[in-house]
């Protein structure tokens, strides 16, 4: 059976598309990490909510007391920056996508 060789052009696009799927990964597990702070947020939000008394935040390794509205401010914003960086996330994730759809398959129709 004869071995086709790989043009100078189709080598180069099929190592952009692993780096796109490299990309593609950290992307994903970044986008991950900021959900899972997302969720944690929220449930501190919730909590705070429903508390009671004194409230705390937590401050390198010591807990400070704090005023409720402060805390409810501070986690709002931080929320709000999550959501934001989740939604360029998800932006970025769907370029990259389509690039490498679009890099698969001129590769796939290069190599027939």
């Amino acid at each position: 059976m004869a071995e086709k060789k790989i043009s100078k052009d189709v080598a180069e696009k099929i190592q952009e598309l692993q780096i796109i799927e490299q990309s593609l990964q950290a992307m994903i597990m970044q986008k991950q990490s900021l959900q899972m702070e997302l969720s944690e947020i929220s449930e501190a939000l919730d909590e705070l909510e429903e508390a009671k008394g004194d409230v705390y935040k937590i401050i390198g390794q010591i807990m400070v007391k704090s005023k409720k509205e402060d805390l409810k401010k501070d986690l709002g914003s931080r929320k709000d920056i999550i959501e934001l960086k989740l939604r360029n996330f998800e932006k970025q994730e769907k370029s990259l996508k389509e690039r490498l759809t679009k890099l698969r398959d001129e590769v796939m129709s290069e190599l027939r």
